[in-house]
């Protein structure tokens, strides 16, 4: 299985900032060919800056399949959401599980 991570930083209006993550964008994310799944949440730090808002999680059965995802017309969509919304606040991460 491969995940894309999202990770954002806090945001300078945090509900308008979660308003347009679950009204708009998580819906154009979910729309992803191939997505076997999209879990997201508000993060916590156990101590020190809380410099992360939230992360978001979206799985695939294998890199080519994220790869076809984020090629595709609703990835492309959903990307330029992002671009719009989160610019600057947001890091991507590729992550192939291992077990």
């Amino acid at each position: 299985m491969v995940s894309l991570l999202a990770i954002y930083q806090t945001p300078s209006d945090p509900e308008q900032f979660l308003a347009h993550y679950t009204a708009v964008h998580a819906p154009l994310a979910q729309a992803m060919p191939g997505l076997q799944g999209l879990s997201w949440g508000k993060a916590e730090n156990l101590g020190g800056k809380q410099d992360v808002f939230l992360v978001a999680t979206m799985n695939f059965a294998d890199r080519q399949s994220l790869d076809q995802a984020l090629a595709s017309p609703e990835g492309r969509a959903a990307g330029r959401d992002l671009n719009g919304f989160a610019k600057g606040i947001v890091e991507l991460k590729v992550v192939e599980w291992q077990s």
